[in-house]
């Protein structure tokens, strides 16, 4: 059987079943392989563990090439490397004839750094908790228990994050509806362009001399603040739903679930007061965050899958077990 000491699982540590035959062929060789009676060649220790943490290392390297690859439309966008689609407009259109107002109630920074700290946090917390006081191991191969279980958690949740951001700066920049506030910022007027009301105008020259402003005012569709605030809020409900297991008041987990709900959905309609989103923008926005959240929660992250008890395993009967009735591994 494998052991785990205090620090968590070892490069060299063999699945279950090699070890077990490891031991049983074991008869004092010094390094070479071995033969059961079958004719079965049994493997050195250190050649097959050496393997397995080789394996493991791998894999976490496909986890970060998906994680870059995840954020390719994100950085994309936000390096500015393609310009959203140049829709036009209807002549008369009231919607896009708002005010552009350059302070905002919760500017990119604050939501990139509220739902990436408050969510990150609370996962890290969590985490260590439950390998401090629930004796929780992983099967990683990294040694230490806490960053084994930060990695699965944290990576699945930074998972999302890229890809609900990407999501949404691809419909930004395919669809390239215009914000409310287009002519504000275009500098122009419907009799300025001389239009008949209900006819569609293809091209507008704008009058702006900044032109990142022109080009922000053409990606209104659909709201990045809404998807981001529902995806990191409606994540951490379910990180509470399934790790907060505290039975003492029934209503503290519903109420601060509730209230970080309460949280995103603000975030989503002070785009529309700050005239930066259409209300169907915002809406799409909680949808797509909502989903994701749901996708990466249920599908990804391993916080509503079933941990294994090891002492409940066959073969721990005849062997020494390495964890205690009230370790588990996940």
């Amino acid at each position: 059987m494998q052991k785990l000491n205090s620090s968590g699982t070892h490069c060299n540590t063999l699945p279950r079943d090699a070890e077990l035959q490891l031991r049983l062929a074991d008869s004092g060789g010094s390094g070479e392989g071995k033969e059961n009676g079958a004719g079965a060649q049994f493997l050195p220790r250190t050649e097959e563990g050496g393997s397995f943490c080789t394996k493991r290392r791998m894999l976490v390297g496909l986890d970060v090439i998906c994680l870059c690859v995840a954020s390719i439309p994100f950085f994309a966008c936000e390096l500015k490397a393609v310009t959203p689609y140049k829709r036009g407009f209807f002549c008369g259109d009231t919607t896009i004839t708002y005010p552009y107002l350059e302070q905002e109630a919760i500017p990119d920074t604050l939501l990139t750094a509220g739902g990436i700290v408050i969510t990150g946090l609370t996962i890290a917390f969590g985490e260590c908790y439950r390998v401090r006081f629930r004796g929780v191991h992983s099967r990683a191969f990294v040694q230490n228990r806490y960053v084994s279980c930060l990695y699965k958690e944290l990576g699945s949740f930074l998972f999302g994050c890229s890809v609900c951001q990407s999501l949404t700066n691809m419909a930004k920049l395919s669809v390239g509806r215009l914000r409310p506030y287009f002519l504000s910022v275009c500098n122009v007027t419907y009799a300025s362009i001389n239009c008949v009301p209900g006819q569609y105008v293809s091209q507008v020259s704008c009058r702006q001399p900044d032109l990142k402003l022109v080009e922000e005012a053409r990606k209104s569709f659909f709201s990045g603040h809404a998807s981001f605030a529902m995806y990191t809020m409606l994540y951490l409900v379910f990180y509470l739903q399934a790790r907060l297991s505290w039975r003492g008041a029934r209503l503290v987990r519903p109420l601060v679930q509730f209230l970080l709900v309460i949280l995103a959905i603000y975030t989503g309609l002070s785009r529309i007061s700050d005239y930066r989103h259409h209300p169907t923008d915002v809406l799409t926005g909680f949808i797509q965050g909502g989903l994701t959240a749901y996708w990466v929660a249920f599908f990804i992250s391993s916080m509503f899958k079933p941990c294994a008890r090891p002492e409940l395993s066959p073969t721990s009967t005849s062997l020494e077990s390495p964890l205690s009735s009230q370790q588990t591994v996940c």
